[in-house]
Formats: C-alpha cells, sequence, structure tokens
C-alpha cells in the first residue's frame, strides 16, 4: 500500500535506511527533507597542482570541503526492490514487451546517449574545456528537477562501482519508478552491498526521465556536478545515461588517486607462461564487448566497459554486469553474449521483436543501437577480485584504409594513439557520430575534464609498468567494407592476433612510415588474408601507392594538429606521430 506525501505529514516514517533490506515504500515529506534529515556528505581529494592551469581547474581540483547534497522529497520512494520485484515493475511499462526467453525488451523514446544535452556544472562555464553551465544554472535545474519529484513515485538502487573493498566506490540510482527497466538495469551492473553493512553514497544519480526542460537539445539536460558528486538526468529514457551518469563522475574520482580511468574492457587469457591481463580501450560499437568476449585459450572476461588502472599496473574493476551492444549479434560468432541477452534475467533496450516474441538482433528499422545488460553471473567469467597488473593494451580503432590490423606501439607511440583515440563513429554515439570519422582523446567521451591529463597520466603510468600496447583495426584495411579493393578484419581475425600477443608469437617488422611495428606473421591468418597485417603491401599490390602515401601524408599533419590542439600534452607523445 502506498504512502502519500499528506499521509506522511501525519505518520511517522523511517527514513530511506542505510543498509539495504525488504522492498519498503517509504514517504519523504519535504518539510523534514529541507531540514537536513536526508542529506549525506561527501569529501573529494585534489587533482595535482601541476595540471591547474584555468580558473575553472583551480575551482574544480583545489581540496574539497565536504559536500552536503539532499535526496529530493517524492511522494513515494521504494528503497532497493529485489531484482524480481523490479523485473514485476517493468514489465508492466506500456513500451515493455516480454521475449520468447521471458526477458523484457523495452523500446525507448531516446536511442543513444545524449553529448549534445549534457553538461558540466562549474562557477566559470567560459573558462571550462567542456561544455559546462554555471553553478546558478545548476541550482536551478536541481530545484526543478526537486519540484516534480515531489509529485513522483520513486525507485531508489543502492550499489558499488567496483568490488575491492578498499577501492569500491558507494552510489546510488534515484530514479523515477515508471521506468523501473533502467533500475533494474542497473542493479545489474552494480556490485551488490551486503545487508549486514552501512551504506553512504559517494556519488548520486538522480534520473527524470519524463521530465522536459525547456531551453535545451530535445529538452533534455544532464547536468553532472562533480563537487557535490550528483549528476541529474532529465527526459532521457535511455539506459546509458545511468551508467555513465555514475562512472564519468568516478573518472575524476580515479583520477584524483594518481589513477586513469580507461574506456576499456578486461579478460585473462591463460598461457604456457601463466595467465595473461588483456585491457581492451575503443568506443562503444567498435568491437571492445566482441574482443572481450571472444575466447583464445579458454580465456574470460572480467569487465566489460570501465576499468582503472593504477600506479604500478595494478587493475580495478567496475560493474557486476555488462551493457551489451546487440545489432548483428551472432550465436556463431558470440555464443557467449548471444546465450546471454537470451537469458530470462536479461535486459534488453530497443531490440527488434516480432509477435511472437522472436528477436532480429539484424534488423536495424528503429535503430542499430540495440542494447542489453546481463550479469557476469550468468556466464562464466573471472572473478573480478582476482584481478592483477595488466600485461597488455589493445587500442581498437575501426578504420577502413591504412590502419593494419594490428600495430605494435612503443611507450610514447601508445600514449600518442591512446590521445588520437581514432575510429569510425557508430550509433552509440548517436546520428551525429555514426559513420563519421572520429577521434576522441583515450576513446573515452566520458572524461569530464581537460583531455590532455588522460595522456599525460597515461605516458608516466607507461614508465611505472612495463605494458605492452597494440593498435588493433577492427574495420578494414584498403577501403570501405564491401570495397573490391578492401580487406575486411573479420572477428577470427582479430582473435588469432590477440591470442599471437599472448602467447608472444606473432613476429614484427619496422612499418617505414608510422616507426610502428606490423605483423609479418601472425599463427591463424594466412594467405589472401595477411593482407590486413601490412597495408603498404596490399596498396602496392593493387598499383595504389600513390594513394596510399597521400593518406599517410595527410594522417600525419592531421594528427600532430590535432595532439597540438592539447596546450599541456607532452611534446614526447606529440613527436610520436611523425613515425
Amino acid at each position: 500500500m502506498r504512502t502519500t506525501t499528506a499521509e506522511a505529514r501525519t505518520t511517522t516514517r523511517a527514513p530511506i535506511p542505510a543498509v539495504p533490506g525488504p522492498v519498503q515504500e517509504v514517504s519523504l515529506a519535504r518539510d523534514r527533507a529541507r531540514s537536513g534529515q536526508f542529506l549525506r556528505q561527501i569529501t573529494y581529494l585534489a587533482f595535482p597542482a601541476l595540471y591547474r592551469r584555468r580558473k575553472h581547474r583551480q575551482e574544480l581540483f583545489q581540496p574539497m570541503a565536504k559536500q552536503m547534497s539532499p535526496l529530493p522529497a517524492a511522494k513515494t520512494v521504494r528503497a532497493n526492490p529485489s531484482a524480481a520485484e523490479l523485473k514485476e515493475l517493468a514489465a508492466a511499462m506500456p513500451n515493455a514487451r516480454r521475449t520468447r526467453y521471458e526477458n523484457l525488451n523495452v523500446q525507448t523514446r531516446v536511442l543513444a546517449r545524449s553529448k549534445a544535452s549534457t553538461f558540466i556544472v562549474v562557477d566559470d562555464p567560459e573558462a571550462s574545456s567542456q561544455k559546462a553551465i554555471s553553478r546558478e544554472e545548476g541550482d536551478r535545474l536541481a530545484q526543478l528537477q526537486d519540484d516534480y519529484i515531489a509529485g513522483r513515485h520513486m525507485l531508489v538502487v543502492d550499489g558499488y562501482i567496483g568490488d575491492d573493498p578498499d577501492f569500491r566506490t558507494p552510489v546510488r540510482l534515484y530514479i523515477e519508478e515508471a521506468n523501473a527497466n533502467i533500475a533494474g538495469m542497473q542493479k545489474q551492473l552494480f556490485f551488490d552491498v551486503d545487508a549486514d553493512e552501512g551504506f553512504e553514497p559517494e556519488l548520486t544519480v538522480i534520473y527524470t526521465p519524463k521530465l522536459a526542460v525547456e531551453g535545451y537539445p530535445s529538452d533534455r539536460v544532464i547536468a553532472v556536478d562533480l563537487e557535490r558528486g550528483v549528476t541529474r538526468v532529465c527526459h532521457s529514457d535511455y539506459f546509458g545515461e545511468s551508467k555513465k551518469g555514475g562512472l564519468r563522475m568516478w573518472n575524476k574520482l580515479i583520477y584524483d588517486r594518481g589513477g586513469l580511468p580507461l574506456h576499456a574492457g578486461c579478460k585473462v587469457i591463460p598461457t604456457d607462461s601463466g595467465d595473461k591481463v588483456g585491457l581492451i580501450v575503443g568506443l562503444s560499437g567498435t568491437g571492445k564487448t566482441t574482443t572481450t568476449f571472444t575466447r583464445q585459450n579458454g580465456s574470460l572476461p572480467v569487465q566489460d566497459d570501465f576499468v582503472a588502472i593504477m600506479p604500478g599496473g595494478k587493475v580495478y574493476a567496475t560493474e557486476a554486469g555488462c551493457f551489451a551492444k546487440t545489432f548483428a549479434l551472432s550465436e556463431e560468432d558470440e555464443p557467449t553474449i548471444h546465450g546471454a541477452v537470451t537469458q530470462p534475467e536479461a535486459y534488453l533496450e530497443n531490440v527488434s521483436q516480432d509477435g511472437s516474441g522472436e528477436l532480429d538482433f539484424f534488423d536495424e528499422s528503429y535503430t542499430q543501437n540495440g542494447r542489453a545488460t546481463f550479469s557476469f553471473s550468468a556466464i562464466e567469467s573471472a572473478p573480478a577480485g582476482d584481478l592483477r597488473e595488466a600485461d597488455f593494451l589493445l587500442i581498437l580503432n575501426r578504420n577502413e584504409n591504412i590502419i593494419p590490423a594490428v600495430a605494435k606501439l612503443d611507450a610514447r607511440q601508445a600514449a600518442a594513439y591512446f590521445m588520437l583515440g581514432e575510429t569510425q563513429g557508430t550509433s552509440a554515439g548517436g546520428a551525429e557520430e555514426a559513420g563519421k570519422n572520429l577521434r576522441v582523446p583515450g576513446t573515452n567521451p566520458f572524461w569530464p575534464d581537460d583531455h590532455d591529463l588522460q595522456g599525460n597520466r597515461f605516458l608516466e603510468l607507461m614508465g611505472a609498468h612495463e605494458l605492452d600496447v597494440y593498435l588493433l583495426n577492427t574495420g578494414s584495411v584498403g577501403g570501405p567494407a564491401g570495397a573490391e579493393a578492401s580487406r575486411k578484419v573479420r572477428i577470427p581475425q582479430s582473435s588469432a592476433i590477440v591470442k599471437g600477443i599472448a602467447e608472444g608469437t606473432i613476429e614484427w617488422e619496422r612499418d617505414p612510415d608510422f616507426g610502428y611495428h606490423v605483423a609479418t606473421r601472425v599463427p591463424g591468418i594466412e594467405g589472401d588474408d595477411e593482407a590486413v597485417l601490412r597495408p603498404r603491401d596490399l596498396y602496392a599490390d593493387q598499383g595504389r601507392i600513390d594513394q596510399h602515401e597521400r593518406i599517410v601524408d595527410q594522417l600525419k599533419r592531421e594528427r600532430e594538429a590535432f595532439l597540438r590542439g592539447f596546450p599541456a600534452l607532452s611534446d614526447e607523445i606529440v613527436a610520436a606521430v611523425r613515425g
């Protein structure tokens, strides 16, 4: 039975408990909330003074006083419902359908993350390198959202980013009950809170999918207040805004601790010389999840989307589940992911479905950006808590001209290609990115500050821990996929390359154009398939060497100009793209 706000004013009710328990309905009267009963405190460390080069940086990264952030009062609140109860609530949504696998498939209004509507809240927006709004505007949006929430039924989902007791970050999602699928999906990605421990969130995502905000693109806004540790999402029903809402703020915390957040999958590959820990960095839709889940020597995935790498190379996990792109998902090529997303516990988002409940992962009539969440407990995976130092890192680049299927990089080159973040955009980034050639530093569109910080920290960490780094093209060589002269880099070829990297069986030679090393031999890639390994040879054999040289010259000029756009970036990194 629900408790109304009016009833709450005359009835003694408990606040949202610190320790998650059974499903509860807790009414939050606004006068009590404003009195401070539901306030929490957040303390942050400083960013190193070395990188404080602008006024807004001094505001954001100097030592912060404890911040107080109220949980907005609502008509009713359910605190930490079970997975089964969240699924029951989601099943009642008018845009939710049950598939023949007994999982739920929700069709959303917003089909991808809303980059144009995402803003960092700062004191001086004009001094920020990010899209930013003033603190006054942030406070206005917060009040607008708080007033809206006062009349809504809300859900609380608590959990951790990370599972290491000494490193994990407590996070709270506060979302409209009418969008319970988002709460259910987020619960699958959070690491659980133990029932006997106190819980105080360090980061909070306040999410109102149905609240339109005039004056912002598509009446949609995501306001990221790093100082208070709160992200407010308005008028998007795409689950990615919940997931990234916490992880974007977590990015800052990891940098504060001296590490680097990586938009990366992680896997453990058994070899004769021991298990190898591999990291796979890449933009959404470029093959990060596929590369993470394909099997080499019985390899197991650990993480799909974000990890932290710390001084000394130690890797920390972030999530207990996976948010996978489902377009063109094949049971033959990707049996692990296919099997996971067709389990009753998985949530689907915008996947094509017929009247009988059958799914079609190849139908893009509504969107290519079909998605699914599932828990790592639903598949065979390596324990996140067993992670140690990383052995190698792959930088994915979905390209279509002269990038080889694999190239081996030295430390300076690794930092440069990490900063370049080159790839072809996909539907995961929205219509404005799909099919376009992109450069996204760190392949991390969720980094909340100046990008040169990423590059310099990457080079710094490379100096403290020996890590083999490779550039991996998951697109094609010689032209767009399907062109007569083009050679597609297929999933089995990429898998053979990853296996060869882990086992140390690839033979290399120096590339005369870019100075990195290209493969002369990869076990498992033979005959005509070897054309994807050495683009210069492919273009020469096709009588197109002049075209190859023009592309080389163009890339060198464009890359150096791009990197020089980051004033504090190390000269060593910029020089590395000259070849």
